[in-house]
């Protein structure tokens, strides 16, 4: 059995934990992801949830140095949650940053393999369902579908490499995530992940994929909708619309052609 890791080896680690009325789950959640990464920083930011989420990470904070809590007038989108997130941290300090689900659906226990290939050059880290040794658990069939569908969907459209576009358990180095132009950001929706990996690997960053498994979330509701597919959709084929069109403005003028 591997000793655990001291308290310095994470201590210029931030998880950025989005939450919308996740009382039931953030003590324990909370305290699983700082017992895996000992001296990490843990950012709550809370879109005014009305059942208390907000007032219940302030008191984590008040007795814990290690949480700190980001308020946000109301909901405004899971990317752009993380996005101000993002900004906290850096402005912090980070040098690496986790991005993770308070649901549960992500596994605190692989926070340690998420964080690791950072040290070995890779850019960002994505914890995948859909390479050797991930997958879902209590999914239906529709919903496996729809999550490897858009995955595959949008991998061939952009022409990316990694399997797992749609997931939110992803470990970014400080450079990659601090170089991506934030402001091109078109969705604020589940698809902001697909966008954010597009982005990252046009800007020349090297992409890993871990195995993961995915669990549902073990209390409230999902919040996944018809319309956020349809985003889903849109923003990709926008998305490699403008590829296309970058590359056409960037082409050298080589004189007129004949005729």
């Amino acid at each position: 059995m591997s000793s655990p890791a001291p308290a310095a080896a994470y201590d210029d680690t931030w998880v950025v934990l989005p939450t919308y009325n996740e009382a039931e789950n953030l003590p324990g959640i909370a305290s699983a992801i700082l017992e895996r990464l000992p001296g990490a920083t843990l950012l709550v930011v809370d879109d005014a949830s009305p059942d208390g989420t907000g007032a219940l990470a302030d008191t984590m904070a008040a007795e814990n140095p290690h949480v700190r809590v980001l308020h946000r007038p109301g909901k405004q989108g899971l990317g752009r949650a993380y996005i101000d997130g993002f900004r906290v941290a850096l402005d912090g300090g980070a040098g690496r940053i986790v991005q993770m689900d308070a649901d549960w659906s992500h596994d605190p226990a692989s926070l340690p393999a998420l964080v690791a290939p950072l040290q070995n050059g890779a850019s960002l880290v994505i914890g995948s369902r859909y390479v050797r040794g991930g997958g879902t658990v209590d999914w239906g069939l529709g919903r496996r579908v729809i999550s490897r569908g858009g995955s595959t969907f949008a991998r061939l459209v952009l022409g990316l490499p990694a399997h797992d576009l749609t997931g939110g358990f992803k470990a970014w180095r400080r450079e990659t995530l601090a170089s991506i132009p934030w402001e091109r950001v078109h969705a604020g929706g589940y698809v902001f992940q697909i966008e954010m990996t597009h982005l990252a690997h046009r800007a020349g960053a090297r992409v890993v994929e871990i195995p993961i498994v995915f669990r549902d979330r073990r209390a409230g509701t999902s919040k996944m909708s018809r319309r956020i597919v349809v985003e889903a959709l849109l923003v990709v084929v926008t998305l490699r619309w403008e590829t296309l069109r970058g590359r056409r403005l960037r082409r050298p003028w080589t004189g007129p052609r004949a005729r």
